[in-house]
């Protein structure tokens, strides 16, 4: 009786953590649209800017993984800077070692599945786990003939530059939305820091 009354508590506290979660204040929303648009619209724009459209290698796909987690879910520790930057980096730096080692052949999926898996530990290791950094591995082992062709100037550009221009969005708008934080700091760090 004991047991089944401690899963109900369980089910009840999961439940309302899941709420808490995917309820979300109307602002929000509003703050979540601002940041993901101006950071996403940055990096397309300067893309624009710089490059041909021929060249789309400015925006990759993973960007918008990495808006959804550091504008949507400001509070979660796969969205804070040291994630954010530290994944995608050091994930780009994996990917680009792994298309050099395996050139995209018959042997893709070798490619492929070395690259995500070397970044998922790579990430582990580091304390950086970023969920897009997976992706942004993959894009460097599959990506067009002009992201293969910058080797490890990808990291650089559009790696870097992309994820910084997504970080300084991210922590500007959300500085404006008075009841959101980022970086996060929980109560338990900021006892902690005193």
């Amino acid at each position: 009786m004991e047991r089944k009354l401690n899963q109900r508590k369980t089910y009840q506290k999961a439940k309302l953590i899941v709420l808490k979660q995917t309820v979300l204040n109307p602002i929000d929303h509003l703050w979540s649209f601002i940041g993901a648009f101006v950071g996403i619209a940055l990096i397309g724009g300067l893309q624009s800017l710089s490059l041909s459209s021929l060249d789309n290698t400015f925006l990759i796909g993973s960007f918008g993984a990495s808006a959804v987690l550091i504008y949507g879910e400001t509070n979660s520790p796969l969205s804070q800077p040291r994630n954010l930057v530290g994944g995608h980096i050091l994930s780009a730096l994996i990917g680009v070692c792994v298309a050099k080692l395996i050139p995209y052949s018959n042997l893709s999926w070798l490619a492929c599945a070395l690259a995500v898996s070397s970044a998922i530990v790579g990430m582990q290791i580091t304390k950086t786990m970023h969920p897009p950094g997976g992706a942004t591995a993959l894009i460097a082992v599959i990506g067009s003939h002009q992201i293969k062709d910058l080797g490890f100037l990808y990291v650089i550009n559009p790696v870097g530059i992309g994820v910084l221009i997504l970080l300084v969005t991210a922590y500007i708008t959300n500085r404006f939305a008075r009841h959101r934080q980022y970086p996060f700091k929980s109560k338990e760090n900021k006892n902690a820091n005193i």
